[in-house]
């Protein structure tokens, strides 16, 4: 039994300077491989950072359902952030859930969160003995910032669990190889409680760090910590708000934890908390966005012969080298080719659509400059008859980072496509399935955000960009105080608007929300027909709409936010899949059968599309629908030919069979187990109840 217990919480072993981790059977079967004690090793403020050093790449990467640009990834990197929701549509294994297919496992679920946690606990065990005693040696502000900083990686574990499991154990030390004290952390706290030590742990880190600026920004800092801080909160307050009644929230009547022993006599004022997290969400949100300023927006759309950056500011935040004088960018990777330490964003991006599609729910969300949404009256829309024209007179944010026809896709006139005629080169057409296999665009709306315009980042089919990739920027302090403000007060408070106003303002488009609001169909927006819903999700928590003022404040997230990995976070908090629990949710793409098919021939003016239904056909047929629907080329071994679906489990995901088995007091009998599993979900292996 202890044994068993043990992998649980003793699977990792602790990195010191260069060590990393190694597996859980090598740990239990081998002698100590350093010879340095923890005593004599943390004697030193720098040995303290190299070993916050060792996580750093692995943990910001983790920051949220999230990927930086990833040296020899063969992909465009943090553009397919957003994978897989209404935002955008991505070659990737997971869409196979969307089909009722994911199942409980027969493994350990819980395990790498409570590894990563236990890092931080030794650390702190370590260091925060010494640190009173004035024992390490060196920078005592920095030292005190270095522990700040394991403070934000442990809370940033405890949250990404959160996001997951909702209840988890709450381990604050090394534990002892002993049974009674493992089975006692191996009980499960309320989520509630959890998002509360999280709170805990980045005040402790908020207290300790240095302000924006330090080691130009590539290190964590404290107004990291307080964003992070807004994001857990406002997720917490609103998961509960939204999930509340459904099991998934403390409390409920079928509430799985209110059955275990170490529950019992406790009781939970939801309300009060939703309360508390709100309140907590917009302090912090307002240190930060009162701290930094947003990034100008020059609003040129296109450069012109020549311009490979300085063009754009707002643009080239997210596609120059250098970021660290950037007031908006908290945080940022940096990447150098000296060192081979490269990406290969830019390179695909120039050439093709990296198997990855934009959605046209999400195109159809940003508004015409003007304030209207596309669908009101005297907007200006132009129609979708190409992606450029659809683009025409809407906010810039769609027509700096969506690719139309008519955008410029080089103008770098070292770039021999250029130099041959002397003048930029347009997209023209997108590609679509004219690609090859590993660059084509699924839905015709490809990303241009983090794209880059200098020859020298794409020029040859190898792995040399070095553009810096963001993990932490301020507008999402904005974004996150406006969201709290309304679903705390039902209003939006001075500081709420004027963050708003500046978001837009930066957009380019109409200040004037209030216009925006009044103009809102919600229906519209949604988009139901029979069932399937092809609009936004967002206009839904549960199975209703919700009011057009908050429609609103999740719109502005959405465009504000596209491939920074916060679109599936969000639509789980809001509990905005519902419709797809009893009906589906159809992804589409561009018009392309209206006018823009006749682009796509060969040499010799015949068609290269296929749209015939069959297993050999590369588009969906127009008789299926005149905008293209990556999932509805042909019905045959296609689960998804109707949309994706949703099951009631997916909101959190299932605990393994071995996470009962391992912590049962027979284990035999897995109701023995101190874990329970999470609402809809069995506690053997297969797939979701309900």
């Amino acid at each position: 039994m202890r044994l068993k217990l043990k992998h649980i919480y003793f699977c990792s072993l602790i990195a010191m300077g260069g060590l990393a981790i190694t597996s859980c059977e090598d740990f239990l079967d081998r002698s100590p491989i350093s010879q340095v004690t923890p005593e004599k090793y943390f004697s030193t403020v720098d040995q303290v950072a190299n070993y916050l050093n060792n996580y750093y790449n692995d943990y910001l990467d983790d920051s949220r359902n999230y990927k930086l640009y990833h040296q020899q990834a063969w992909n465009s990197g943090m553009q397919r952030n957003d994978a897989n929701t209404d935002n955008l549509l991505a070659d990737d294994s997971s869409l196979d859930y969307f089909a009722g297919n994911w199942q409980v496992g027969s493994g350990k679920s819980i395990q790498a969160p409570l590894n990563r946690i236990r890092t931080w606990n030794y650390l702190l065990e370590q260091v925060l003995p010494k640190e009173k005693e004035g024992s390490i040696q060196g920078s005592v502000e920095d030292l005190k910032h270095y522990i700040g900083e394991a403070y934000f990686f442990r809370a940033m574990a405890y949250y990404k669990a959160l996001v997951k499991y909702g209840d988890y154990p709450i381990v604050d030390k090394v534990l002892p190889d002993q049974e009674e004290i493992l089975l006692e952390y191996s009980t499960r706290a309320p989520r509630n409680e959890v998002a509360r030590q999280i709170l805990k742990d980045l005040d402790e880190a908020i207290n300790r760090m240095h302000d924006q600026g330090f080691q130009n920004n590539q290190r964590i800092n404290k107004q990291t910590a307080q964003l992070l801080k807004s994001r857990v909160a406002l997720f917490e307050a609103t998961f509960e708000k939204y999930h509340k009644g459904t099991g998934r929230v403390p409390g409920d009547d079928t509430w799985p934890g209110k059955d275990m022993a170490y529950n019992q006599g406790k009781t939970f004022d939801i309300t009060g908390e939703i309360n508390f997290f709100l309140t907590e969400a917009m302090s912090a949100a307002k240190a930060v966005a009162d701290h930094c300023t947003l990034t100008g927006n020059s609003h040129q759309m296109n450069p012109v012969l020549g311009q490979t950056d300085g063009w754009n500011p707002y643009f080239d935040m997210f596609s120059q080298e250098d970021l660290s004088s950037i007031s908006e960018v908290l945080l940022w990777k940096q990447y150098n080719l000296s060192i081979g330490y490269t990406h290969d964003a830019a390179y695909i991006l120039s050439a093709g659509g990296d198997q990855l599609g934009l959605s046209r729910s999400y195109i159809t969300s940003f508004l015409m400059q003007n304030g209207l949404p596309y669908y009101a009256d005297g907007s200006g829309y132009k129609g979708d008859l190409s992606v450029s024209m659809e683009k025409e007179g809407r906010d810039e944010r769609l027509q700096l980072f969506v690719f139309g026809e008519e955008d410029i896709v080089r103008s770098d006139p070292a770039d021999p496509a250029v130099a041959k005629n002397n003048e930029a080169v347009i997209l023209d057409t997108i590609p679509l399935v004219t690609s090859s296999v590993e660059l084509q665009d699924f839905t015709g709306y490809r990303p241009r955000k983090y794209y880059n315009y200098d020859y020298d980042q794409y020029k040859s089919n190898t792995i040399i960009c070095t553009t810096g990739a963001i993990v932490f920027r301020a507008a999402e302090a904005y974004l996150n105080y406006i969201e709290a403000c309304y679903e705390k007060n039902g209003s939006l408070d001075n500081d709420a608007a004027g963050y708003w106003k500046a978001i837009r303002r930066r957009a380019g488009v109409s200040e004037d929300y209030n216009l925006t609001i009044a103009n809102t169909n919600l229906d519209k927006e949604a988009n139901v027909v029979g069932g399937t819903v092809y609009g936004d999700l967002a206009v839904f928590s549960g199975d209703r709409k919700v009011d057009a003022t908050l429609y609103n404040i999740r719109r502005e997230r959405r465009c504000e936010f596209i491939s920074e990995g916060m679109r599936w976070d969000d639509l789980k908090r809001w509990r905005s899949w519902d419709p797809a629990i009893t009906g589906h949710y159809m992804l589409e793409g561009m018009n392309l059968w209206d006018e823009a098919y006749k682009k796509y021939v060969d040499a010799t003016g015949k068609s290269t599309l296929i749209a015939d239904g069959t297993s050999n056909a590369n588009i969906s047929a127009a008789s299926v629908s005149k905008y293209v629907r990556p999932m509805g080329r042909t019905e045959t071994n296609n689960q998804l030919f109707n949309g994706y679906t949703w099951k009631k489990a997916f909101y959190l995901e299932p605990l393994g069979v071995q996470d009962f088995t391992l912590s049962a007091s027979d284990p035999n009998d897995i109701k023995t187990s101190t874990m329970y599993q999470n609402p809809y979900w069995p506690m053997t292996a297969g797939r979701a109840l309900e």
